[in-house]
């Protein structure tokens, strides 16, 4: 029987992973100003034993004001670096996952309440609010505060922050950088026409809305070291007519793997209100696979993927060459293994848990 698709190995420069499952960054709004503590260990800690090939840390926020809401995690500082470095110590005790993390800032999306409290945007005169900053003094929704339009001091101190967190993440000891440009957040925000109306260099034409992402990007490249991986998370369309669309997904795609980019994670929406998105399974893989036509690194496709047939279709195809669980893989944190059970595969499991092998799937699972 021939190997399934969704285990099949993958080099990605020098990183090596055992199959095609990532685990994608989830916010846990569980962070106490910015630090990591016992509620990421072992919800990182579930999912490094799930049997993925890699587990990405949720969106980590590169400057304070950059956090989606208060409770969000970041990596700014020596206290959240070393509350980070505490969290990861106890993680690799018992795994020797590869380690991704996700570089962010919420831009004009920041300043929320967490999500089961509502959500809505924090005013900056309230407890746990500040003023946001964005392109272009533009809110997302109409009773926000309208965020501050970032000036020149303001773009390089952006820029600045991400690469010293990058620096940061180097000296944990973490194996990727996803730098986060989809969901509607500072990245994102430059790059669709509808949140960007600047009139400098940095607005306007498509290579104007392009050019801080990149910088972002080259900064962050030359931060980290070389022989580890610097990704990006993109939103292929936001779902609204006139805004950022797959057109344009690919051409910056493009320019991303001309920069240095190891691997493009391809998501959609979340800049718009409006937005009309078609929520169905597999309904973002269309993207993935426009990206994957036009673009010789490996590509990432998520949104909606929860059988095991259907994540193995869509690497046996071609549409990508990863799937990401989020949802997914909360819902079951051994999803992994009962892919590899459905598909015939064998998957990476803690020697501890070996003996809960079926006896119906004899060498499925392998220790150590």
């Amino acid at each position: 029987m021939a190997e399934p698709a969704l285990f099949k190995p993958l080099r990605i420069g020098a990183l090596e992973l055992r199959n095609r499952i990532v685990i994608a960054p989830m916010c846990q709004y569980s962070a106490e100003d910015g630090c990591m503590n016992d509620w990421h260990v072992i919800h990182l800690g579930n999912l490094a034993l799930s049997g993925a090939a890699l587990l990405t840390i949720e969106a980590t926020a590169v400057v304070p004001e950059g956090r989606i809401s208060w409770a969000d995690v970041g990596l700014w500082n020596d206290a959240t670096e070393a509350a980070m470095g505490r969290t990861l110590d106890s993680v690799r005790r018992w795994s020797d996952m590869p380690i991704a993390i996700q570089l962010a800032h919420a831009g004009r999306k920041a300043s929320t309440e967490v999500p089961w409290a509502g959500g809505a945007q924090i005013p900056p005169q309230q407890p746990h609010g500040w003023q946001t900053d964005a392109p272009s003094a533009i809110a997302f929704g109409e009773s926000d505060v309208a965020p501050t339009a970032l000036d020149r001091d303001g773009l390089r101190r952006v820029r600045d922050a991400f690469a010293a967190a990058a620096v940061r993440a180097a000296r944990l000891g973490i194996d990727v950088v996803q730098l986060h440009g989809a969901h509607g957040y500072l990245i994102h925000q430059f790059l669709s026409p509808l949140s960007n109306r600047r009139t400098d260099e940095y607005g306007g034409s498509l290579e104007n809305r392009m050019r801080f992402p990149l910088e972002i990007f080259d900064a962050v490249r030359a931060a980290f070291p070389a022989g580890r991986n610097v990704t990006m998370r993109v939103s292929g369309t936001d779902w609204v007519e006139g805004g950022w669309d797959i057109e344009q997904t690919v051409e910056f795609a493009k320019q991303l793997e001309r920069h240095g980019c190891g691997t493009i994670h391809v998501s959609s929406g979340g800049l718009h209100r409006t937005q009309k998105i078609p929520v169905g399974p597999s309904y973002q893989v269309p993207l993935a696979r426009a990206v994957k036509n036009a673009v010789g690194i490996p590509v990432v496709a998520v949104g909606m993927i929860t059988s095991f047939e259907q994540a193995e279709a869509i690497i046996a195809t071609g549409d990508a060459d990863l799937i990401a669980l989020a949802r997914a893989i909360l819902y079951d944190p051994r999803w992994p293994w009962h892919a590899a059970a459905q598909l015939g595969a064998k998957v990476r499991a803690p020697n501890q848990y070996l003996r809960a092998e079926p006896q119906r799937f004899k060498g499925l699972l392998v220790g150590k």
